[in-house]
């Protein structure tokens, strides 16, 4: 044991970043803590399609611990990554309960566009893909994404319900429904003040409120072993995803995950100081490889996108700088399979002000957009609202690619736009008409 230490210095790299093993295993639980929201709320959100949801509590703690343990060994970084928030609403609501596919054929994209992934970073053409997609229509992404998960949120707490008149209309405020709202003041109040798993907590407080009204059944028993992950494993159906029509959405879901994944995983190690003289990140080559080998290894499992996490960044504030914090995370994540009985009571509207605060979040990038520049701000607005009114990452993501070039057809500017972006909006538009 004496050695222990030295081993880990060595592999970890933990003096030269200025950290030690206690301070590691320290930020690894803080992430824990701030992300683990993710094993309550992805189960709730994929159960939607007719998954077990037993099962997709296992494999989001799988998939979660063992994306997470790729990063640590093979980036040396303190990144968490898991399941990821927006995809797995993209997963559910649009591809298997809005546009009818089977789970099986939803988790074929997840694959097949973990693998263009993949073979986009071999080629080196990933970086090539990313500069020719215009800065706004990023920003504007995480934009859309997020008013398309706090609209979710609205409707899994019946805030927001059906109206045959206007499409929509505000609902009856129910005993489930002001549970979750008082859930999401608490977790709003928490996070200003700056408590570590505010979300968590606001989710076990709704949780234990409902059972104490009786809206909630207690589980039979605290910890058990977990539940197989035997349903979806390797369930996934790659042939019919191949289908022309989902070409669009295998884009989609790919740039997604690479905005989503790259800008994180930029914020997150150069907040741990992982950059050299130049201001580059030398490992994110290799974070990127780690997160679409998480993406089909995620698919195989039975879940939809693995991307990483920006709560990864509270790790960070309590001095995590190396990989050793990423293992620390996956074997928690991993010990909380053990709780299963606990995360499978926790109901929909215990989780849906996860949901508001995620998208709360995502806001951020709005000020960052040139609305006042309608060359740019139209094809961002475009965006934004067919996301969550098309119920659609991918087809707000395609009008928003599509106005872009058309704007500068129409102005006599189409050489300013990259064939390569030319390409990917004619294949959108292939996308939309089927």
């Amino acid at each position: 044991m004496h050695n222990q230490p030295n081993t880990l210095d060595q592999f970890f790299k933990l003096k030269q970043r200025g950290s030690d093993v206690m301070t590691e295993v320290l930020a690894g639980a803080t992430t824990f803590l701030t992300a683990s929201y993710i094993l309550f709320v992805h189960p709730n959100m994929l159960s939607a399609t007719g998954m077990d949801q037993g099962a997709l509590i296992t494999v989001t703690g799988l998939a979660a611990s063992l994306a997470t343990l790729l990063v640590a060994l093979l980036g040396n970084a303190p990144l968490m990554m898991a399941p990821g928030m927006g995809l797995n609403a993209f997963f559910t609501y649009t591809l298997v309960l809005g546009e009818g596919l089977p789970w099986q054929t939803a988790l074929g994209v997840v694959f097949l566009s973990g693998a263009l992934f993949l073979i986009l970073s071999w080629f080196g053409a990933r970086e090539h893909v990313l500069q020719v997609i215009p800065q706004s229509l990023r920003l504007a992404t995480a934009v859309g994404i997020g008013l398309f998960i706090a609209f979710i949120g609205l409707q899994n707490l019946g805030v927001i319900v059906k109206s045959p008149a206007t499409l929509v209309q505000l609902g009856e405020f129910t005993t489930e429904c002001c549970v979750g709202l008082g859930a999401l003041l608490l977790i709003l109040v928490l996070e200003i003040r700056r408590v570590r798993g505010a979300i968590l907590i606001g989710i076990a407080a709704a949780t234990g409120v409902g059972m104490a009204l009786g809206l909630v059944t207690m589980p039979g028993q605290i910890a058990s072993m977990p539940p197989s992950p035997a349903p979806l494993l390797l369930q996934l159906d790659i042939m019919s995803a191949l289908s022309i029509s989902l070409w669009s959405t295998i884009f989609s879901f790919m740039f997604v995950d690479l905005f989503d994944s790259l800008g994180t995983m930029m914020a997150v190690c150069r907040e741990a100081n992982m950059v050299d003289e130049k201001g580059d990140i030398p490992m994110l080559s290799r974070l990127l490889y780690a997160d679409a080998l998480a993406t089909i290894g995620g698919a195989l499992l039975g879940t939809s996108t693995t991307t990483a996490f920006i709560e990864s960044a509270s790790g960070v504030s309590d001095g995590g700088r190396t990989g050793l914090s990423s293992v620390v995370t996956a074997v928690l994540f991993l010990l909380a399979l053990f709780f299963s009985p606990v995360i499978a009571v926790v109901p929909a509207f215990a989780t849906a002000p996860a949901l508001l605060i995620v998208g709360l979040f995502m806001m951020r990038s709005l000020p960052l957009i040139d609305f006042k520049n309608l060359e740019v701000g139209a094809p961002a607005f475009l965006t934004i609202i067919i996301m969550p009114l098309g119920y659609s990452i991918a087809t707000g993501l395609s009008f928003g690619l599509i106005s872009h070039v058309v704007i500068y057809l129409a102005q006599g500017k189409i050489r300013q736009c990259h064939p390569t972006l030319i390409v990917i909006s004619v294949l959108s538009v292939i996308g939309l008409l089927h």
